[in-house]
């Protein structure tokens, strides 16, 4: 006879380990299933950055709450995600000053410790930056980054010890349906049985949803990053930036390194195959990061470049993922589409999830907003800001 679950997720990333923790955490037989590895996806090449910086009060709330269990992830989930507090600046020229007050007010209103700097003040904290084009900033102190791989093993390993099943270089192929109504999955080890069924596949998404006859409109999209090497006197962890006036984000990196990316809403437009994609950084892309960054932090003039990568994103048309039961009643849900900006609100998204799923609910944390429905009904989540991925 096929193995039964209570509920089978398809996606080793961040969001089906996170969903897999907290739905073993309620008692429940969890499956999870993934062709390759853990966070072999989007997630082992996510920039990994924890920031709280986001425009609806959703999206806010579900930041401060993943905030919380990054800071205290050994206790909350066990294990380490290497989280570092370097804290978080959003730079901006006139153009972005009053979605970034709007912001920052929403923020504080929902308990995020932010506040606003003028360009005086940023350019005496953080002296080697070029602050003459600023006119504000958003400044985080408790945010940073984390290691991704770390995390994710992390909530893997968690899960296991409540319970859940990982079954690795395990294909999903196909989705067991009968009378509308899930029955299992088929698998490249064989047939497995569940009444529910997550599609957490990330760049995989779409192709899943398609299993049962839906489209939903993820795309999967190549990024790049490139690293630089700080010149000496600058070895110095800097803050995590969220550069406006130059399209661009960076973070420190562990040996002295800067890491660089895009903050470029044309990234939706470089769609590949998920499975076959170049995953070697453009020397173009690296010029242009690396020309991005001295515009801000002139010193890294002197700097080496240290390579870089490609990953991929599941990007939506409004940049917020989908988390929603694919067909009412069916017990097909799907959690994917997070465009880049999903690893930080994680811990948040698994809690999501088992409301989800058991039809429990959490303060804070209504995934009404991420309905599927909302681009039929021309209602997508709107940002107060040009750069998408900025949420």
């Amino acid at each position: 006879m096929p193995q039964g679950f209570d509920v089978i997720v398809i996606g080793a990333g961040i969001m089906g380990c996170s969903s897999a923790f907290q739905l073993a955490g309620r008692g429940m037989k969890v499956g999870v299933f993934d062709k390759r590895g853990l966070g072999a996806g989007s997630t082992g090449k996510s920039s990994a950055i924890i920031r709280q910086h986001y425009s609806n009060e959703i999206t806010a709330r579900m930041a401060l709450h993943s905030l919380r269990v990054f800071q205290n992830f050994g206790e909350v989930v066990g294990g380490d995600a290497g989280f570092r507090r370097a804290g978080f600046l959003v730079l901006t020229a006139e153009k972005d000053l009053e979605g970034l007050r709007a912001n920052v007010a929403l923020q504080q209103r929902v308990g995020i410790e932010t506040d606003i700097l003028s360009e005086t003040e940023v350019r005496h904290r953080w002296p080697f930056l070029k602050t003459n084009d600023l006119v504000a900033a958003a400044y985080e102190p408790d945010s940073g980054y984390a290691d991704p791989n770390l995390t994710n093993g992390s909530y893997a390993m968690a899960a296991e010890a409540r319970g859940a099943l990982f079954q690795l270089d395990t294909e999903v192929t196909g989705l067991r349906l009968r009378s509308g109504k899930v029955r299992g999955v088929t698998t490249s080890h064989g047939t497995f049985e569940a009444p529910l069924v997550i599609n957490c596949a990330g760049p995989w998404g779409a192709r899943v949803a398609r299993w049962a006859g839906i489209e939903v409109p993820v795309s999967s999209c190549r990024v790049q990053v490139a690293f630089f090497r700080r010149p000496d006197g600058y070895t110095a962890e800097h803050p995590v930036v969220a550069d406006f006036t130059t399209a661009s984000y960076w973070r420190p990196e562990t040996g002295g390194l800067t890491l660089v990316g895009l903050i470029d809403p044309s990234e939706l437009n470089h769609v590949v195959d998920p499975d076959s994609y170049n995953e070697k950084v453009g020397l173009d892309f690296v010029a242009d990061a690396g020309d991005r960054l001295v515009r801000r932090f002139p010193a890294m003039e002197q700097s080496a470049s240290a390579s870089g990568y490609a990953g991929l994103y599941a990007i939506t048309p409004d940049w917020h993922p989908v988390i929603d039961e694919l067909i009412e009643g069916s017990g097909f849900y799907i959690c994917s589409g997070f465009s880049g900006h999903g690893f930080k609100l994680g811990p948040a998204v698994g809690l999501m999830v088992a409301d989800m799923i058991t039809g429990q609910s959490t303060a804070g944390m209504d995934r009404r907003l991420f309905r599927l429905a909302r681009f039929q009904e021309s209602d997508p989540v709107r940002g107060r800001y040009e750069y998408s991925i900025a949420g």
